[in-house]
């Protein structure tokens, strides 16, 4: 998707902590961004890259943004993407590291690629949420947003997880697993294909459900409609199952818990590495396709 040039002047900016390629890079952007008369929001791990006091909390740096470049990997990005839940700023995700699957417009090309998009001449990927609510009883303890996938699994060694799934009210089936994963089309690259899951083209509207070393082997990945409302019940009673969101947040489960996972209303807009298809960055990144 081709958009307009941006009209407004502030940029966010938020690294990956210490790594030795953000000292190298947050300089010289931020050089380059003052200089053409940008304003900019750092996060503190940043602003100390700088050697500067300040910065601010993570959460607050998208706050009257027009773009938000996150500075590392995709961990980075999913870091970013829940800093600015709630505002659908345009993120450039810069890739510091080796994989950078979500992440994949490489740092050389950082400055190059920020004149083009000021200008307006980038593409658009907009990525759609998960919405996870954890249940206890009737009371609703927590709700995340994932960009990737939401995964129950047992932290405790060499034990399973009971646990019965719904979809639409309908029953599923009961899993006996090391866990499962509630991944997005976005997130069939991540967990969920290094469990077995398939790859999803990302503007696929559906969720896949993947489980992690399944006790019975006829339980195989299911992609369902995103229009699905999914239900996870713990039949578990051992201590130790946890509901983990992107990788990154998670929280304790009880037996008797319900996941309720459904579309969410949010997206995450991302600016698409140039002259990549989804295809590219697959034989790229994950060496897929063979030659």
């Amino acid at each position: 998707m081709i958009v307009p040039p941006i009209e407004a002047r502030t940029v966010g900016l938020i690294a990956k902590p210490n790594v030795e390629a953000s000292e190298k890079w947050v300089p010289k952007m931020v050089h380059w961004m003052r200089a053409r008369g940008l304003t900019l929001r750092l996060d503190r791990v940043t602003a100390g890259y700088l050697g500067e006091n300040g910065g601010l909390p993570a959460a607050e740096v998208a706050e009257g943004c027009d773009l938000l470049i996150s500075l590392g990997g995709d961990g980075t990005l999913l870091s970013v993407t829940r800093a600015v839940m709630g505002r659908e700023v345009l993120i450039f995700p810069v890739n510091l590291g080796r994989l950078g699957f979500l992440s994949a417009i490489p740092a050389e090309f950082v400055m190059e690629e920020l004149e083009r998009v000021l200008r307006g001449q980038y593409s658009e990927s907009r990525r759609r949420l998960l919405h996870c609510g954890l249940y206890r009883g009737e009371t609703l303890v927590a709700s995340f947003e994932a960009l990737n996938d939401v995964v129950v699994t047992n932290a405790s060694l060499a034990r399973m997880v009971e646990f019965d799934l719904r979809v639409d009210e309908s029953h599923m089936c009961g899993y006996k697993a090391d866990g499962v994963i509630i991944s997005t089309p976005t997130g069939s690259t991540a967990y969920s294909l290094s469990a077995g899951g398939p790859i999803i083209y990302p503007t696929v509207e559906c969720f896949c459900l993947t489980p992690i070393c399944p006790h019975i082997l006829t339980n195989r990945p299911v992609v369902v409609p995103d229009s699905s409302i999914l239900e996870l019940t713990l039949n578990s009673r051992s201590d130790g199952v946890w509901l983990t969101i992107d990788g990154q947040v998670g929280q304790t489960l009880e037996p008797g818990d319900r996941v309720v996972c459904r579309r969410s209303d949010r997206v995450v807009r991302l600016v698409a590495p140039p002259n990549k298809h989804f295809f590219d960055v697959l034989r790229d990144k994950l060496k897929w396709g063979g030659t």
